[in-house]
């Protein structure tokens, strides 16, 4: 062999052997994504479960004869199941519609404070008795309407 083969033998080996000795270094550990920790869970508060109306109530303020049609003498009761805890406000707003008008006949407040289910009571009566038509019961909490009833007098 020549001097100028065995000059390119001998840089092909060193060249060969450097690239076999060379150690890869380990590819960086990847970050880890900046974490935002989970809001706290949201109050629950008091939510509006069943309404109801009828003709008489008992001592848990649920009503006990469910109707959709009243007589013009009837006390109309309305019961509110609430679920959750703490302070809220139920709003009812009875109205009358006949002919397309529609009458507020009563608008009442309560403010609750639960601390678990509970239900709520509203009534409406009038002593010269309930024109016939059509009646609406409509549920509000807190500002906001969560519910409502439809029924008929007559």
């Amino acid at each position: 062999m020549s001097k100028i083969h065995l000059g390119a033998l001998a840089a092909l080996l060193f060249v060969a052997f450097a690239a076999c000795g060379k150690k890869e270094e380990p590819a960086p550990a990847p970050t880890p994504e900046a974490t935002t920790p989970a809001p706290p869970p949201e109050s629950v508060g008091v939510n509006v479960g069943e309404i109801e109306v009828g003709k008489a109530i008992g001592d848990d303020k649920k009503v006990t004869a469910p109707a959709e049609t009243f007589t013009k003498n009837d006390t109309i009761y309305a019961s509110i199941d609430t679920t959750g805890t703490g302070p809220a406000t139920l709003k009812t707003t009875w109205t009358f519609e006949r002919g397309g008008e529609v009458t507020v006949v009563n608008e009442e407040s309560q403010t609750i404070t639960p601390t678990g289910p509970e239900t709520t009571e509203f009534h409406i009566s009038k002593p010269t008795g309930w024109p016939s038509g059509d009646y609406k019961l409509e549920v509000f909490l807190d500002g906001k309407p969560v519910g409502m009833k439809k029924f008929k007098v007559g």
